[in-house]
């Protein structure tokens, strides 16, 4: 017989335990549903794959590059000097400007000069007048010597006399000449048309004294010569890559990156190669001529002179953009037909522009990510869209992730209404 102890309200033990679990039960069973729930929510409001920019792996032929340090240098260089000595008198032209060929640059105090022309000139006018003295006395003695109706001594005289007065006469007319040429140094004139830089010597000082002035210099700017010097090894892959074209290397296309990195709008083509490599550097000295129209250029300045060394068929080319380095090794992520990511570590060879050779790793056709590699993870799914070269894909891949990152947010404002 079993003992049912009793509470004072007179409720039994077993069917209070009952009802405490069937509360139980129903708790447990409540908080399972929240659970799905929440899963089931979580699931709903889970980001679509990111938005990407791919490009396609291409095949082709290119040129491979090499680059030098050049320095600029005038084709022509004057320097303007005073030949004779004399004051300063003026200057005619606006210093670090273009002069034209013959323009009148200094003029120097000629006054000296024009009365040592004048002197000369009277000298020469003596010489003459000593001259016809000495020819009438040579033909009136002539023939008096010839009858013997006078010494022959006197007339031996006549004529050594009429010897030296025409050389008294040529001496006089060198006078003359020289005299001239003093005073046409007196106005200095450019012998070149070019860029003229910053005076050395003002007006008033004096200058030829014991040693032709330097008064400035004159550089020629069209076109305008850039020196380099290449390695034998480069010069040979240069030579042969022109010999297999049939062409000269002088005829090649060069072009010149700028101290800031630009890149000068004219190419040039090499003009002079030196006979002989230097044995101690054992490099080769070339001279490049340029287009210089607007002036740009200017001697002395530094450089770098690119040129094409090889060309390398059938390439594999990826975008620089798309590679990644991490510990010294190479990769790339590569998008496969279902959109899935993969990693893939490339052996990368030479840079061709914006563009590198992949030697082992990718190949033609596959597609590669250039924008937006932080949102992608190998094993992944993303939404790529294809680069284009009017720069459309970039602003379409914003809009996709925009698109993207606005479709949860609505989703959950939604559910929260």
């Amino acid at each position: 017989m079993a003992v049912f102890q009793r509470f004072p309200n007179g409720r039994s033990r077993p069917r209070v335990a009952a009802a405490l679990a069937v509360c139980l039960a129903g708790s447990l069973a409540a908080c399972g549903g929240e659970k799905e729930a929440d899963k089931a929510k979580q699931a709903t409001a889970a980001p679509p794959p990111p938005a990407v920019l791919v490009a396609e792996v291409v095949r082709k032929t290119v040129p491979i590059y090499g680059e030098f340090v050049a320095q600029t240098d005038a084709k022509e260089t004057v320097e303007i000097r005073a030949r004779v000595q004399a004051y300063l008198e003026a200057q005619h032209f606006t210093e670090g400007t273009l002069v034209k060929k013959d323009q009148l640059l200094f003029t120097l105090d000629k006054r000296e000069y024009e009365s040592k022309l004048l002197q000369a000139k009277a000298e020469l006018e003596g010489a003459m007048a000593r001259l016809g003295k000495t020819e009438v006395d040579e033909r009136r003695l002539k023939p008096l010597a010839e009858r013997k109706a006078v010494p022959q001594q006197d007339y031996d005289n006549a004529a050594a006399n009429l010897l030296a007065a025409k050389a008294g006469v040529s001496s006089a007319k060198a006078g003359v000449v020289d005299a001239e040429l003093n005073l046409s140094y007196c106005t200095i004139r450019s012998p070149i048309a070019g860029l003229i830089g910053k005076r050395l010597v003002a007006p008033g000082n004096l200058v030829g004294k014991n040693e032709a002035t330097l008064l400035d210099t004159v550089s020629s700017v069209d076109p305008m010569r850039v020196n380099a010097t290449v390695s034998e090894a480069e010069y040979l892959k240069f030579s042969a890559q022109f010999a297999e074209k049939g062409a000269p290397a002088s005829g090649s296309v060069l072009e010149l990156i700028l101290a800031d990195g630009s890149v000068f709008p004219h190419k040039g083509k090499v003009v002079i190669v030196d006979r002989a490599v230097d044995v101690k550097t054992g490099t080769l000295s070339m001279v490049a001529e340029f287009p210089n129209p607007e002036g740009l250029l200017r001697p002395g300045q530094f450089g770098r002179l690119r040129a094409p060394i090889e060309r390398v068929e059938n390439a594999i080319l990826v975008p620089k953009r798309a590679v990644q380095e991490t510990q010294g090794a190479k990769s790339v992520l590569v998008v496969g037909a279902d959109n899935m990511v993969a990693l893939r570590t490339i052996r990368p060879g030479e840079s061709v522009g914006q563009d590198l050779i992949v030697l082992d790793g990718v190949q033609p056709g596959e597609r590669v990510i250039v924008d937006g590699i932080q949102k992608a993870r190998p094993g992944s799914k993303v939404n790529p869209s294809a680069e284009s070269a009017s720069g459309a894909a970039p602003a379409k891949l914003e809009a996709k992730t925009e698109a993207a990152e606005a479709k949860p947010a609505a989703k959950a404002k939604a559910k929260g209404k």
